[in-house]
């Protein structure tokens, strides 16, 4: 087979990339829309505040309508439900672009959220399969490089043509490129049936396993204290650190090269090395964030303090999004869907403490204390996991008359007794 040979010579299959395209799309409606607030509460009569209801909407459709529609698509054959999810996130943005009613967006953004959801979903569990075990933490890195490049590319662009264009220019655009993933994922998805014995017990089974709600749980705290953060970045770089309103996004956008660059470097050397990787990478994001505190007077340091935030933060989200599948064992689609709620819980339960600390007599400096703690707390789960990882290899020694050296893996297989 081709792409298990193109893996064997360190080569991801195209199929990665491939679903890594459509990833960037469904990452640039998910953030573009901040952007765009102004023109649409202005297009529609309503207030800034009140439209960015559309934000909420779509967070609240990826928490809850990912692991819905995991369970709702999984018998269908797994090529057939990203050709769908794209087809829906199309017209979900070709009906927002045509209606001049509020209610009727918010819908619309709801139902792309749970297309989006799925499409994650399944196309997680295609990634590491495709990759194969020993390049499955790099090929969700790739999948998830595309989400990180939406904010880099994807968020400004659509944000400058719609400046240009009016608010419904980048989602005329965003259902065209979807319509278009779409054929070139019905093209290039190899055909694989869906497995006939899968079920829903077996999906909901799987999430009793310890190791995997430790993973999810390190999913949701890395997550909000990045993002917690994040958030509130702006008010703290212009009032803090002096930084001018028009550099503001020059900063944001070195946030995202640090995200990308950390996504990458997580999915290196997971694979290799998953807990020395997520722990370091997580006490390092904690310490970029303290350090924020009394370091943010500075524009410089202020500036390299967010990249290296950025950088160590993101370097955990491919680490523990692999171990989470690989963890579901036979039943990988539903924790899938589960990871990316993971992250949208944290994100949304982040910012909300991040705003009632900026709002309290910690000020500017809030947020970035919410997200240090978060991040700190981020090492209980990734110990627990690197401990399960010790003990287990502890018994295969046990069980081994001649002993070998064991890679830093916390997935290692237990060989059965004789």
């Amino acid at each position: 087979m081709a792409s298990a040979a193109s893996t064997r010579e360190g080569k991801l299959p195209f199929v990665v990339w491939v679903l890594a395209a459509g990833t960037f799309l469904m990452g640039t409606t998910e953030f573009v829309i901040a952007g765009l607030l102004p023109q649409i509460a202005d297009d529609l009569g309503t207030s800034v505040s009140h439209a960015g209801l559309l934000i909420t909407a779509f967070a609240i459709g990826m928490i809850v309508g990912g692991p819905a529609m995991a369970l709702a698509t999984l018998r269908l054959p797994r090529r057939l439900t990203l050709v769908a999810a794209l087809t829906v996130f199309a017209l979900g943005h070709v009906v927002a672009a045509l209606s001049s009613s509020f209610t009727v967006i918010l819908a619309a953004r709801v139902i792309t959220a749970l297309a989006t959801g799925a499409f994650w979903a399944v196309g997680f569990v295609i990634v590491t399969a495709a990759a194969g075990p020993a390049r499955a933490t790099r090929a969700v890195g790739v999948m998830m490089g595309g989400l990180t490049l939406a904010n880099v590319v994807g968020v400004p662009i659509g944000s400058f043509v719609g400046q240009y264009t009016g608010w419904r220019g980048p989602f005329w655009a965003l259902a065209v490129l979807a319509a278009l993933a779409a054929v070139f994922v019905g093209r290039f998805i190899p055909r694989t049936e869906q497995r006939a014995d899968v079920s829903v017990r077996a999906e909901v089974r799987a999430l009793r396993q310890g190791r995997l709600l430790l993973a999810l749980a390190a999913a949701v705290l890395i997550m909000g204290g990045v993002l917690a953060t994040y958030t509130y970045i702006t008010p703290l770089l212009t009032d803090r650190a002096g930084i001018p309103p028009g550099a503001v996004p020059l900063v944001l956008i070195v946030f995202g090269l640090g995200a990308l660059g950390g996504t990458a470097l997580g999915g290196r050397l997971g694979d290799r090395h998953p807990m020395t990787t997520t722990l370091t990478a997580a006490a390092v994001t904690a310490l970029a964030l303290l350090l924020l505190i009394p370091l943010s007077t500075g524009p410089v340091t202020a500036v390299a303090l967010v990249f290296l935030m950025a950088l160590a933060g993101f370097t955990v989200n491919p680490v523990v999004t692999a171990l989470a599948v690989r963890f579901a064992g036979d039943a990988p689609t539903l924790t899938s869907a589960l990871t990316t709620s993971a992250y949208n819980t944290g994100i949304a339960a982040g910012s909300a403490l991040a705003g009632t600390a900026l709002d309290s007599s910690l000020g500017l400096t809030g947020p970035a204390l919410v997200g240090a703690l978060s991040a700190t707390l981020t090492l209980v789960p990734l110990t627990a996991l690197a401990l399960t990882g010790t003990r287990r290899r502890a018994r295969i020694v046990a069980q081994c008359s001649a002993p070998a050296p064991v890679p830093d893996n916390a997935t290692t297989p237990v060989p059965s007794r004789h």
